[in-house]
C-alpha cells in the first residue's frame, strides 16, 4: 500500500509543474500547439539525468522545488544555498541533498504531530 502511495506521489510531483505552466497559457488564449510544446519541455526537463543538465536546467529544477508550498524550512535553506553555490553544489543538492533535507523536514513534521495534544490515539499509533 505504501509503495502505491509513493509511486502516486512521484507521478503527481512530476506532473504538477507541467500542469501549472500550461494553465496560464490556456487562460491567455494560447494555441494547443504552444501548450503541447510547453508540456513537452516541462516533462523533458524532469527526465534529464542530473549529470547531463545544464546550469539553467539545474536552476529551474531547484526553483520548482522552492515553488512547492510543501517544501519545509530545511529544503528551502538547502535549495537556496545550492543556488548560491556552484554547478556542482546544485547537482549535489538534486542528487542527495534534497532527499536528506526533505527527510529532516518530515521528521520535524512527525515530531510536531506526536507532540500535539489533539493528535488522536490512532494517529500516534501509526
Amino acid at each position: 500500500m505504501r509503495q502505491h502511495r509513493a509511486a502516486l506521489l512521484v507521478a503527481v510531483t512530476a506532473l504538477t509543474p507541467a500542469l501549472l505552466f500550461t494553465t496560464p497559457a490556456l487562460a491567455a488564449g494560447a494555441t494547443a500547439a504552444t501548450v503541447a510544446g510547453t508540456t513537452a519541455t516541462a516533462s523533458a526537463a524532469t527526465d534529464t539525468p542530473v549529470d547531463d543538465m545544464s546550469e539553467e536546467e539545474l536552476r529551474v529544477a531547484i526553483a520548482r522545488i522552492l515553488a512547492d508550498v510543501d517544501s519545509g524550512k530545511r529544503v528551502v535553506r538547502e535549495a537556496n544555498a545550492a543556488l548560491d553555490g556552484t554547478v556542482d553544489d546544485m547537482r549535489t543538492f538534486l542528487k542527495t541533498g534534497y532527499r536528506l533535507a526533505q527527510a529532516e523536514d518530515d521528521r520535524v513534521a512527525i515530531a510536531r504531530i506526536l507532540a500535539d495534544k489533539n493528535s488522536g490515539k490512532g494517529v500516534v499509533r501509526e
